[in-house]
Parts: C-alpha cells; sequence; structure tokens
C-alpha cells in the first residue's frame, strides 16, 4: 500500500507542481499539501484524472493552532473506489482567509463546509448558503477553536415562570475556562501499575 501511495504522490507532483506544495506517506496514508489559490482546480483534477478517480469526498474538517500565523489547516478526505486509494488534503490558512467552496465540484461539500464554518469560523467563498448548521442561530463563537470555553458563553434553560427557553449569560466560575494549550498531563507526577516494582528492584 506504502508503494502504491508512493507512486501516487509522485505522480500528482509531476503532473501538478502547480498545486502541490508537498507531500508525504506516514501511517499507510497520502497527505497532499495545497495552496489555497490553487485547492478548486486540484480538486478537480483527483476527480477526473485516470490515476486518480476520486469521486467520492468522505469529509472536510479543520485542525486549530492558534500559536501558529496560518491559524487552520482546512483538511478534505476523498476516497477513489476506482483505484481503492485514500488522500487527505491540507491547506494552510490565517484566521481572516478564506477559502474556495469546492461545492461545484463535489456537492456533498454544502454541510461539510457548513460545519467548518460553525465550529472553527472559517469562510468559504461561493458558497451558496453558509450558516450555521449544529448550532443555534444566536451562537457565540466557534466551540471547536482552542480559545473557546469549556463552558462556552451561554447557557439554555426553560423558564417555568416565563414559559419558554431563555438565554443567560455563563455564570459559572471555572480557573480553566481560559487555556493555556499544555496538557493537563504535563508536569504531573503519577505512579503506574507495576512502578513500585520498579523501585523496589533498583534500591
Amino acid at each position: 500500500m506504502t508503494e502504491a501511495l508512493q507512486e501516487l504522490g509522485t505522480h500528482l507532483e509531476m503532473k501538478r507542481r502547480d498545486c502541490v506544495l508537498s507531500w508525504e506517506v506516514a501511517h499507510d496514508e497520502l497527505t497532499v499539501t495545497v495552496a489555497p489559490s490553487a485547492l478548486i482546480s486540484f480538486v478537480e483534477f483527483l476527480k477526473n484524472d485516470g490515476a486518480c478517480k476520486f469521486s467520492s469526498l468522505v469529509d472536510i474538517t479543520a485542525v486549530d493552532y492558534p500559536s501558529r500565523a496560518k491559524r487552520f489547516d482546512v483538511i478534505y478526505h476523498f476516497l477513489s473506489m476506482y483505484q481503492n486509494h485514500r488522500i487527505r488534503l491540507r491547506v494552510q490558512i490565517r484566521e481572516e482567509d478564506m477559502m474556495p467552496s469546492i461545492i461545484s465540484v463535489h456537492p456533498s461539500a454544502n454541510w461539510f463546509e457548513r460545519e467548518v464554518f460553525d465550529m472553527f469560523g472559517i469562510l468559504f467563498s461561493g458558497h451558496p448558503d453558509l450558516r450555521r448548521i449544529l448550532t443555534d442561530y444566536g451562537f457565540r463563537g466557534h466551540p471547536l477553536r482552542k480559545d473557546f470555553p469549556t463552558t462556552g458563553y451561554t447557557e439554555v434553560r426553560y423558564d417555568e415562570v416565563q414559559k419558554r427557553v431563555v438565554y443567560e449569560p455563563v455564570s459559572l466560575v471555572q480557573e480553566y475556562r481560559q487555556f493555556d494549550f499544555m496538557s493537563p498531563w504535563e508536569g504531573a507526577e503519577y505512579i503506574l501499575p507495576g512502578d513500585e516494582k520498579k523501585a523496589e528492584k533498583a534500591g
């Protein structure tokens, strides 16, 4: 499988030098990094090229790197049932950048792009109906950004007196509402089962 993906990566780089910034095969998966301006052209090539035939868009998501100048990686997963291959495209963008919509090539991107907009706040130019899809209309913020507090900004409850749903600011005070992006395990002192036997042998 790895050899076939290496051949595919070489094929893509040779055929579309104008689009491919870099590529690598890791853990039996091919990841290709593409410039935002070349995205639509490259996705069309992947769909129509005889050696590729990536006709199925599996998913679109994103990854947030708050400390990076290009804050977001927008990730596309495609499947070729003809060649039995999968491919991952990665596009790196700044927070203020807009992504081109690929709906003209893959109409199924519609809801995927809406989800990425809702969860990360990334805008897709050319999208016919870019609005929230998982959160409410008046929702504040984008929940999958790493600077979004774990409790959110608003809480929802049903008010028995008013006989309706009401929205209120979160009143719960929590020290961990703001993140430093460190793992909770960093600096922790803990003993795993069996460690005491190792210490006894050393003593």
